[in-house]
């Protein structure tokens, strides 16, 4: 099943998606956009154009795991995500992922404007990467 992440920003929306095999997660890009509706118009769009099957957005839960404003807003825009595109989308914890995007970064030497442009594609790729491991681990517990 073709998934594709979304790693949900105020101003910068990281986009990731898997193959059919559910094996490798890429980097589809970052949508620069602050309107909500905007931005769920351009992420349906690329999801129609990989013919994603399922939307995973991030929700970003402190790290106690409770969830506040930012979490409530994810799933608020999972909802709304999911209406407009017709797409089943889930929710992944996605505690960590820009911090360990930014160590992926930090290891290949990223830096300046192409580090920004790249952050938020890589913790999508990341939140992808846990969903699927979990999902693997979901279906092998059954």
């Amino acid at each position: 099943m073709i998934i594709m992440s979304v790693d949900l920003g105020k101003s910068r929306t990281g986009l990731a998606v898997c193959d059919a095999g559910e094996i490798l997660a890429s980097p589809a890009g970052v949508v620069h956009e602050h309107s909500r509706e905007r931005l769920c118009a351009a992420i349906c769009r690329a999801a129609a154009e990989r013919g994603a099957q399922l939307l995973v957005v991030g929700l970003p839960r402190n790290m106690d795991g409770s969830e506040g404003e930012s979490a409530r807003n994810a799933r608020e825009f999972a909802a709304l995500l999911e209406q407009e595109s017709g797409i089943k989308t889930e929710l992944c914890d996605e505690r960590g992922t820009t911090i360990t995007a930014h160590h992926y970064l930090n290891e290949t030497n990223v830096r300046g404007k192409k580090r920004k442009e790249t952050v938020d594609a890589v913790a999508a790729v990341i939140i992808l990467e846990n969903f699927l491991t979990m999902r693997k681990n979901r279906s092998a517990g059954t």
